[in-house]
């Protein structure tokens, strides 16, 4: 699929391409690599914080399933009902959501320690740069000495695409504006069952998200810019 994209753009305009944002799937990046090796290829923050996310779920499950096990109820059934307050970030939990997150780092440290761990990486790409270089560094190590291995899988993860990650930092790319247009078209996609033809479909893709705006009598054209040069995948 992404070498037929990069057909569809052709030689020159590849030549063109200066960064590419995606997730970590070597299908994508290898194409990239080959044929447009003067791009610099970035890590969408999105999906690896949703790495983060899905390993502190897995040490969540893990850990009910123990209590339940071992007879303490009453502690599983907290950690049954805390899934939003463990991925939510923090800036945006609410009150009941803090209180049982404070529960948590009270009663379950090994859990509370994989929520800090997925925060202090969601803090690396807010903060990017140097700085954020530094924190992934001490997420990593972080993760390798944490003594659980869902953390310690992260770890090793991050470890291995560290220097992508590192270029989503320096250049601040995300996957932000193809999944809003991809969210879009989906939205489009569900209201267009009337239309007789998908050339309409397509017609009204470009007049939303494509740019195309055809000059109508009696009305001043306002053209938005052109390509940048980058590419999301």
């Amino acid at each position: 699929m992404v070498h037929e994209f990069l057909d569809a753009l052709g030689e020159d305009r590849t030549r063109l391409l200066t960064h590419v944002s995606a997730d970590g799937a070597e299908w994508i990046h290898g194409p990239f690599r080959v044929r447009a090796p003067q791009a610099v290829i970035c890590l969408d923050p999105f999906h690896v914080v949703a790495w983060a996310v899905e390993a502190v779920e897995k040490v969540r499950r893990r850990l009910a399933a123990e209590l339940h096990r071992d007879g303490r109820s009453d502690q599983a059934s907290t950690i049954k009902h805390s899934r939003w307050a463990l991925i939510r970030d923090y800036r945006k939990q609410t009150p009941e959501q803090r209180g049982r997150l404070a529960q948590i780092a009270a009663t379950n440290k090994p859990l509370y320690r994989a929520y800090l761990i997925k925060e202090q990486l969601r803090e690396a790409f807010k903060v990017k740069g140097d700085p954020g270089k530094a924190l992934l560094v001490g997420v990593i190590a972080w993760c390798a000495r944490s003594r659980l291995p869902e953390l310690v899988t992260l770890g090793a993860t991050l470890g291995h695409y560290r220097d992508l990650i590192w270029a989503t930092f320096d250049h601040g790319l995300s996957n932000v504006a193809s999944e809003a247009t991809n969210t879009h078209l989906r939205v489009l996609t569900r209201t267009a069952y009337g239309f007789h033809t998908p050339e309409a479909l397509i017609s009204r893709a470009m007049l939303t998200r494509g740019g195309l705006c055809p000059e109508l009598p009696g009305r001043v054209t306002l053209r938005t810019s052109g390509s940048s040069g980058r590419a999301a995948a």
